[in-house]
């Protein structure tokens, strides 16, 4: 397994889509996995009971935590470390996007929320992840496709959230190297979650998905794979890189 039993994986935003599929990703590899969620109790629920179901009721754990607020997200790695031991590896996953609509349309509580929440709440998360880590672990930042296409019309705000995630991505790497500690993104591009949905846009992967190279759309599980292999000890001599599960768009 790519994971020893006294792994922690930690994953922030892991109740559903990408985060949901890495949590049983990580468990189903042979780690002990924490995850975060913000407000979706019945989810959290249920990826909770899924990734037990792998690594035994100790061996997982759900925390509510909203990642624009310090003190949730120190207590998020507080909580982790008393209940199943020192953080291995964490996956800077939570974020958020808003209705479709060119940039020109858009009002600043809108702006505010999606930086706050993509960039600060990032910030905070890769933060906490540089004061928790020991050496040989390792931080995967999930960025997007979106900080390369730019999202004309739709989601300019959150493709240029994910191009901040990007340049902290390679900083950090630099950082965080001399320690031990690797730094790494993954830019899904069209996935089948509910982020098309809540965004406004639920035919999106219908229209989207057959004009990528593959001819689809991608799957969470596909995006979960990569960043199991960028936390695990056969990406240790990658760090700053970027994987693109993106069917070539």
């Amino acid at each position: 397994m790519p994971f020893a039993p006294s792994d922690v994986i930690l994953i922030t935003g892991g109740s559903r889509g990408i985060g949901r599929a890495t949590a049983l990703a990580c468990a189903r590899a042979g780690a002990r996995v924490a995850f975060s969620y913000r407000s979706d109790d019945a989810a959290a629920r249920d990826t909770l009971a899924a990734c037990q179901a792998l690594t035994g009721e100790d061996g997982a754990i759900a925390l509510q935590a909203d990642v624009v607020e310090e003190a949730q997200v120190m207590a998020l790695f507080a909580s982790t470390r008393q209940r199943l031991g020192p953080i291995t590896g964490v996956v800077n996953n939570a974020g958020i996007v808003a209705s479709s609509m060119p940039l020109a349309d858009m009002s600043v509580e809108r702006l505010r929320q999606v930086v706050d929440t993509n960039v600060l709440g990032a910030l905070l998360v890769a933060r906490e992840a540089a004061r928790a880590l020991v050496d040989h672990g390792a931080l995967v930042n999930v960025s997007s496709m979106a900080s390369r296409l730019g999202s004309p019309n739709e989601y300019v705000d959150y493709a240029a959230s994910k191009g901040a995630l990007d340049t902290l991505t390679i900083g950090l790497s630099k950082e965080l190297g001399p320690r031990g500690i690797r730094v790494n993104a993954v830019r899904p591009g069209l996935i089948e979650t509910d982020i098309h949905a809540r965004a406004g846009r639920p035919e999106r992967l219908a229209e989207l998905g057959p004009g990528c190279p593959l001819g689809r759309a991608g799957r969470p599980e596909e995006v979960a794979e990569a960043i199991v292999w960028l936390l695990s000890d056969a990406a240790s001599y990658v760090t700053g890189a970027f994987i693109d599960p993106a069917g070539g768009r």
